[in-house]
């Protein structure tokens, strides 16, 4: 087929000798199969920010830090220099995003970089080299929706372990190839200690995964994975050996408030006091 003009650049460079096909289009860009040597691998198109359908950009990009203080404040600013930049730090969360994660044990495809606006990446596919389905596109027995959401809630928490959270996690962001699910789409990751949004996003990527897996097994729908990979990252005992269980019991115990109450007005006594101190001192000077 005739190259996308983004791609062009590549072509020129060698780094990519023909496009095959277009793969699909979707809401951030259109990703196209392209021969690189003797290897088929797939290139991701970014669309540009006006023509990107994403929503909430601004909430996902909350965090995430411009060490260059003139990209910082050009990006603050909005100008075309700074739009650029901010694109290219979207663009950019992605590569970082799949390395860490692939280094954390997630099933992700493997980045040959992103260049100008254009992610070389590993092409998923099964034995037989057909380009592996979307997870919406599959459909499986009750064990194997148990087998693979149990794979997707580890991979959810190794994700949090590294300190991301995918932020857009559905059976459309999902290859499932012959060894299991395989987690596309990583620009939108939000880190989890700087974000606001992450506890809200954690849970709605682990309840947009086990409604899926639900209509194949509803005996899913009952666990509560979300509320309890949170619980044990807040209270620091999350890690990558941690067993997940599934469940969780919410503190239902009313909190004490006159003894907040005490609490506080023993914290003002005692400064009132220190304060005293320090006036007595100031007047025997």
């Amino acid at each position: 087929m005739k190259p996308p003009k983004r791609i062009l650049p590549l072509i020129e460079d060698g780094l990519v000798d023909e496009v095959i096909q277009q793969l699909m289009s979707g809401k951030e860009a259109t990703v196209y199969t392209v021969r690189c040597g003797d290897e088929i691998r797939c290139a991701k198109v970014y669309k540009e920010a006006a023509k990107r359908s994403f929503k909430q950009a601004v909430q996902y990009q909350e965090g995430r830090k411009v060490r260059n203080s003139r990209r910082a404040r050009a990006m603050e600013k909005g100008s075309k220099y700074g739009r650029k930049q901010q694109e290219e730090v979207w663009q950019n969360a992605e590569v970082d995003a799949l390395y860490r994660l692939a280094a954390a044990g997630v099933r992700v495809p493997q980045p040959y970089g992103c260049f100008d606006g254009v992610l070389l990446m590993e092409l998923v596919t099964d034995d037989e080299g057909r380009v592996a389905p979307r997870l919406n596109d599959v459909s499986m027995t009750a064990e194997q929706a148990r087998e693979d959401h149990a794979t997707m809630m580890h991979y959810v928490k190794l994700m949090l372990c590294t300190g991301l959270v995918h932020g857009d996690l559905s059976e459309f962001n999902v290859l499932v190839d012959d060894y299991g699910p395989v987690i596309i789409d990583l620009p939108q990751a939000v880190d989890a200690a700087a974000n606001n949004h992450a506890e809200s996003m954690l849970a709605r990527d682990v309840r947009n995964m086990t409604e899926y897996y639900g209509l194949f097994a509803p005996d899913l729908l009952n666990t509560r994975f979300d509320k309890e990979i949170w619980a044990l990252y807040e209270d620091g005992d999350l890690h990558p050996g941690v067993e997940l269980t599934g469940l969780f019991a919410d503190d239902n115990q009313a909190a004490d408030v006159d003894a907040v109450l005490l609490e506080i007005k023993a914290v003002y006594a005692e400064e009132q006091a220190r304060l005293e101190r320090l006036r007595d001192n100031e007047q025997q000077e």
